[in-house]
């Protein structure tokens, strides 16, 4: 693994004027941002359509990209939409995403684009739209048709559909489909145009010696094509309401654990064809990332499996993962060296740290986490720099965390002061001290969220574990990027601690 370093930062939360970050100039100014700062990564969330409480972790496509992400200026640019169509958008907050109004825009505006589309494309866009819909059909037709129907059924989940739609009745489906035509080539539609905007924005940050680090939640959606699709995949009752569902333990965030909803997989069945539908997805995800960490790792070893029908994760049971054999099902088809980072946080085993080294994956250690519970002894916790490992990815902190200086905030002055003793720190720009030694570890890869990068204070957070609302909707303003002396410092740094990219002088 090459010693280099880079920023989380999911595309929503990109500045635009559009009311949510997007694939156009704000993603490619901040590849800018990010070469200028000599850092060779760019993490991001989950990049499917996002549903419950728009959390990129609930995605309604393991396969799909989130349509909310298509840049309206390069819609302009290809000259499908007239730049007249933008002036006329809402006034939408600059700081936060408003997802029901941006969903209600960007919908409207997409098919204004698709009537662009069908009067003037070029001959090379027709063809392309019809061999990406052909060599995406795999997933495409089963997504577009589920898109199409919650639409139609004014977002309700599938199961609360007619019985016939819900059940996938083939000849229901068929007749739906065909007097549908129009609505299905939108959803295609969409998905072309996301997918050709992603794989220029990754073309232009290849350029720029930036590599693009993905991310797969272990479970999907309830209310996704997947399970509407394949049912049996799925611990479902004869509804399709999830019998027993994902979550986590009591734990560092919550003291009553974590209630996800996933349905959980009947891994013997996907076993049963040689795990396909993770090769495919997994393929799929390598076709847009250069690097994925795969969420929550330890589910592989053993998931915590809760009862539907309890409130809270506490009164859950763990159940055995597919374990090395999903693996070596995933290398067989796609390689041994597979690139991937584990997600190796919270109630971590025996057999979750012989899965992750039998793979020789990097794990992660949150520098946060280090210092909780410290009382003065730094030998105790794996999360501290002194304990790392070259193969391992450290962070300052998660989409999961608080950002440093609002972590900071929240400690008692007792703490504080044995952190400033670790680190050799007066505290006062404590995410600089966090990124510091975060780039000074051994561990291969060192990552940081931007808010710790721009010193951003709670307010910044993207997700409060356990807290069901306000979630995912930080966004940065232009103005806070724009500034030649954070790259400048974050470039002396990283150049400092021997990972600048070798394109990077």
């Amino acid at each position: 693994m090459h010693r280099t370093s880079g920023i989380l930062l999911h595309p929503t939360s990109l500045p635009s004027p559009f009311g949510i970050g997007d694939l156009g100039p704000s993603a490619r100014h901040f590849v800018d941002f990010l070469a200028e700062a000599g850092q060779g990564l760019w993490q991001m969330l989950p990049l499917g359509p996002t549903g419950y409480q728009d959390s990129p972790y609930q995605c309604t496509s393991a396969f799909a990209g989130n349509s909310l992400l298509i840049s309206p200026e390069d819609l302009v640019q290809a000259g499908w939409v007239a730049a007249t169509a933008l002036e006329a958008r809402p006034e939408f907050p600059a700081a936060q995403v408003d997802f029901g109004a941006v969903a209600v825009w960007k919908h409207a505006l997409l098919q204004t684009a698709w009537d662009g589309f069908n009067a003037g494309a070029s001959a090379a866009d027709r063809q392309a739209f019809a061999e990406f819909c052909a060599a995406e059909a795999g997933w495409l037709e089963d997504f577009v048709r589920y898109c199409a129907l919650k639409i139609h059924h004014e977002h309700l989940p599938w199961t609360d559909w007619e019985p016939a739609l819900a059940q996938r009745e083939p000849e229901t489906l068929a007749q739906w489909s065909a007097a549908h035509g129009e609505a299905l080539d939108l959803q295609r539609f969409a998905q072309f145009v996301f997918f050709q905007q992603w794989q220029a924005l990754r073309t232009y940050a290849h350029q720029h010696g930036v590599h693009l680090v993905g991310d797969i939640p272990i479970f999907v959606a309830h209310d996704s094509s997947e399970v509407w699709t394949h049912p049996d995949w799925f611990t479902l009752d004869a509804a399709g309401h999830p019998t027993v569902i994902a979550g986590v333990p009591p734990d560092y965030f919550s003291a009553t654990g974590q209630r996800w909803g996933n349905p959980l997989y009947r891994w013997d069945v996907l076993a049963a064809d040689g795990y396909q539908f993770w090769i495919n997805r997994l393929q799929r995800m390598l076709q847009l990332v250069d690097l994925v960490r795969i969420d929550h790792f330890r589910g592989f070893a053993a998931y915590w499996e809760i009862p539907a029908t309890e409130e809270t994760a506490i009164n859950g049971r763990w159940v055995e993962g597919p374990g090395l054999a999903l693996f070596q099902a995933l290398q067989t088809a796609l390689g041994a060296d597979l690139p991937l980072i584990a997600e190796d946080l919270g109630v971590i085993t025996p057999d979750v740290e012989m899965l992750r080294d039998t793979l020789q994956l990097p794990g992660m250690a949150v520098l946060q986490f280090g210092f909780e519970g410290i009382e003065g002894d730094f030998g105790r916790s794996s999360f501290l720099p002194h304990h790392h490992r070259p193969q391992q990815a450290v962070y300052t902190g998660t989409h999961d965390n608080n950002s440093l200086q609002g972590w900071w905030a929240e400690r008692d002055p007792a703490t504080q002061q044995q952190i400033c003793r670790y680190l050799n720190s007066t505290g006062k720009e404590i995410h600089w001290d966090g990124i510091r030694v975060a780039l000074s570890s051994v561990a291969a890869l060192a990552l940081f969220p931007l808010q710790d990068v721009l010193g951003l204070g709670a307010e910044s957070c993207m997700n409060r574990p356990g807290v069901a609302g306000g979630n995912w909707q930080w966004r940065y303003c232009e103005a806070q990027l724009d500034t030649a002396a954070t790259a400048a410092q974050l470039r002396e740094l990283t150049r400092l601690y021997g990972r600048l990219p070798f394109t990077a002088t």
